[in-house]
């Protein structure tokens, strides 16, 4: 299975919008090469925004 899908396949798979996935790379630092997102380190960046702040996630 892919590791590295664009932000289309990627808010696909987690069933948010496209637009957030570009959000949350941009705030966090989760880079976009070549456009592909990495979809473990962003799981990870989402995961740790969750628990830091879920009110994070709304903005």
């Amino acid at each position: 299975m892919a590791n590295h899908l664009t932000p289309e396949e990627l808010s696909k798979e987690m069933g948010i919008d496209r637009q957030e996935v570009i959000r949350v790379c941009m705030q966090e630092g989760v880079p976009i090469y070549q456009g592909k997102i990495d979809k473990t380190l962003f799981q990870a960046q989402l995961a740790a925004l969750a628990t830091t702040s879920p009110e994070a996630l709304a903005s």
